[in-house]
């Protein structure tokens, strides 16, 4: 943004320290003056007779006062003012000293350069906490960027992966006229059908990350058995039994959003778990003021390392035992970002017997105003 030119904040803060200083000098000087004018009449004595003699000292009289305390007090004025003016723009630049700090942080950060920080020493003051809160939200961009980096990225090789097999499949179709075209036609399909589930699976991702949603009362519990309900059918193909319990869990959001969170992480519990007879559960409740689902399920014994990985987007879970109905990798990464959006925390734990456990918490709905 184009400024005119103006005063430096240390100018003006110089000039007021000055001001300041020459307005208590003045003040102080004054109130001298008047006491000296009380005590002072405007003549000391009537002149003695001639041939008369009076010992002691002579008084100056008013006139004389005036003559000697007046160009005095302008000499202290003028000393004042410079004192003010060099000691003001000295105190000036040692306050401002880390606001320039700051300003240089902030100059570098709009030129792209993330990785800088202020990191002002001292004890804590009011400049010393802008630069702390600004170091901080460095530290959040930089780790932002470097992960928006990564998505795109990830995002740009998942997305070529399948039209470079659409390609393929076209070339060798146009040079090979024998080849049989429902064959083709079905991987085709298979294939478009994948690019186009990443697409909207990028899309409902972009849509959490804007909070570009409207919000209104959503029942956690009334979710999760929707979820089950339809994702049932997949888990009697795999052999898996899914178990749902729990009370009314009230909060506020997208109901979109968080049916498909909920489906998400149902469906993540029955394509990740044992070969047969395994086992889904998913519970909720209300603790501590939080709208809790947990979503628990069999399978392979799990380090903590490689559950933290599990959210990232494209982390298709390394070692899990089962690799079909796997998605595009961004099942969970869907779902962090939409309990983010919410405002809420979500947990993930690998089970002692194996499998996993995800706990989501939502802020809790406020009670209705009629309750």
């Amino acid at each position: 943004m184009d400024r005119e030119p103006g005063l430096s904040v240390r100018l003006k803060l110089t000039l007021s320290y000055a001001g300041f200083l020459m307005l208590a000098g003045g003040l102080l000087l004054a109130v001298v003056w008047v006491f000296l004018l009380r005590y002072v009449p405007e003549v000391i004595h009537q002149p003695e007779p001639p041939g008369t003699w009076r010992p002691g000292p002579s008084v100056p009289d008013r006139a004389a006062l005036e003559e000697a305390f007046v160009p005095k007090a302008g000499l202290a004025m003028a000393c004042l003012l410079v004192f003010g003016l060099a000691g003001g723009w000295l105190l000036a630049g040692s306050m401002l000293a880390p606001l320039t700090r700051i300003t240089h942080a902030t100059r570098l950060a709009a030129e792209g350069s993330l990785s800088h920080r202020i990191r002002l020493e001292g004890r804590a003051d009011e400049f010393r906490e802008l630069a702390d809160a600004f170091d901080t939200m460095l530290a959040r961009l930089e780790a932002h960027d470097a992960e928006q980096q990564r998505f795109a990225a990830n995002a740009s090789h998942e997305l070529r992966t399948p039209l470079a097999i659409t390609q393929t499949l076209l070339d060798v179709a146009r040079n090979d006229a024998d080849r049989d075209a429902d064959e083709l036609v079905e991987r085709l399909h298979f294939v478009n059908s994948r690019a186009i589930d990443l697409t909207e699976a990028l899309l409902v991702l972009s849509r959490a990350n804007q909070r570009t949603f409207s919000r209104e009362p959503v029942d956690l519990s009334l979710a999760a058995e929707e979820a089950a309900e339809t994702l049932l059918p997949l888990a009697e193909k795999h052999g898996l039994t899914i178990e749902t319990s729990g009370d009314v869990s009230p909060t506020t959001g997208s109901h979109a959003l968080l049916l498909q969170m909920t489906t998400n992480l149902v469906h993540n519990a029955i394509v990740h778990n044992l070969p047969d007879q395994g086992t889904v559960w998913v519970t909720t409740g209300v603790d501590a003021r939080k709208a809790v689902l947990t979503v628990e399920n069999t399978g392979a014994k799990l380090t903590p390392k490689l559950v933290s990985t599990f959210t990232e987007p494209f982390q298709r879970g390394t070692r899990r035992v089962r690799t079909d109905h796997a998605g595009v990798g961004l099942g969970l990464a869907i779902v962090k970002s939409i309990v983010q959006a919410h405002d809420g925390t979500l947990t993930l734990t690998p089970r002692a017997d194996g499998g996993l456990r995800i706990t989501v918490r939502l802020p809790l709905a406020p009670p209705h105003p009629g309750k």
